[in-house]
């Protein structure tokens, strides 16, 4: 078992990764409070796995009871939150019990949120079962709900107790499952270590095919990359906010397609290379620099080619990211491949270009 460990002062916490961690009583014991908890998550995860994480959390002497919600972007949403709000009420959850997160990203997300938020804030762990989720957003502490005019735009910055990262979840995934995951580990590489980006270069028929070792190391590097960021800006103030390289873009492309058209990793994925060609036009990068991100996406079997929304609805889209500052939407560019940064200091005439052109 590997543990990394995200250094937040008081609010701390670590990241297991290993095989076997969910049926582990000895992980969740260090961390699991002694009164009830409420795991949630879906109907096709919890078919899987709720029954051996049952057994574990008996173990401890712990209460336990399953909450399932429905799956997919589209149902993390305010309906969805009220309804894990009348079962924690219904069934008298108090401050000390613990809300578990058993699932990927949708499930973490509302899962936190309603922890941040239920009577005023209560312990809760993140179990993630995807691969997106386990080297993402189950590390971070951002929470969130989506409204129809725009993703996450309802949540706040909640740390859990800890991350407990099974690495067998991910043999019961969809390949393009692991895909979209895969779009979230690169990006790692892009914005922050170049030498990562190569080893996936080289390794990415490895990880697309489930080999163990290679995904044990993807997963704990690209969680050390985000538990460094997060540990210097826990709430977005500045180097955080490189962590959306693609996003931007692919948060635009996520609510054309009203979350069920693309996965999140493929939005991430085809609004990266925008990002990567907006780069470009600010004279960063060469041809074959973009070109080489593009070989290495397609390998990860993710999409490359940007959906033609037209200009106009990009923008706007773009215009309710939360990185907007006064008017202006501000980019994760990349001056090299290692190296991200953030601007507001662009021709927008450029942007606009790039805009009218994909598709």
């Amino acid at each position: 078992m590997i543990q990394l460990k995200v250094e937040l002062g008081s609010r701390s916490y670590p990241v297991f990764i290993g095989q076997g961690l969910l049926s582990s009583d000895r992980v969740l014991g260090k961390v699991l409070t002694k009164e009830k908890s409420l795991v949630i998550t879906n109907k096709k995860v919890g078919s899987l796995y709720f029954e051996e994480l049952e057994t574990a959390i008996r173990a401890l002497g712990v209460e336990v009871t399953p909450l399932f919600i429905e799956d997919g972007e589209k149902h993390k949403n305010l309906e969805t939150l009220s309804f894990i709000y009348d079962e924690l009420i219904r069934q008298g959850y108090g401050r000390q019990s613990s809300i578990i997160a058993l699932g990927g990203g949708v499930v973490g997300d509302i899962a936190g949120f309603a922890a941040a938020t239920y009577q005023r804030g209560v312990p809760f762990i993140q179990i993630p079962t995807t691969l997106l989720a386990q080297v993402d957003s189950s590390v971070g502490g951002k929470t969130a709900i989506n409204h129809s005019l725009g993703k996450n735009m309802i949540g706040a910055f909640y740390q859990p107790e800890a991350v407990i990262i099974d690495i067998g979840t991910l043999s019961s995934l969809p390949k393009r499952q692991v895909s979209s995951g895969l779009a979230e580990v690169i990006k790692y590489g892009l914005i922050r270590d170049a030498e990562f980006f190569s080893w996936l270069d080289a390794n990415m028929h490895n990880l697309t095919n489930g080999q163990t070792e290679a995904l044990c190391y993807a997963i704990e590097k690209s969680c050390s990359l985000k538990a460094e960021i997060v540990s210097q800006d826990e709430r977005e103030n500045g180097t955080r906010a490189l962590l959306n390289f693609g996003h931007t873009f692919g948060h635009a492309i996520e609510v054309s397609g009203q979350y069920t058209k693309y996965l999140h990793g493929e939005a991430v994925a085809m609004g990266s290379m925008l990002a990567l060609n907006m780069s470009r036009s600010m004279g960063f990068l060469d041809v074959s620099d973009v070109e080489k991100v593009r070989t290495v996406l397609k390998s990860a079997g993710l999409p490359t080619t940007p959906p033609n929304l037209g200009k106009s609805l990009y923008l706007k889209l773009m215009q309710r990211d939360k990185k907007v500052k006064n008017g202006r939407i501000r980019l994760v560019l990349l001056k090299d491949i290692g190296e991200a940064y953030i601007s507001d200091d662009y021709d927008s005439k450029s942007l606009e270009f790039l805009l009218s052109m994909e598709g």
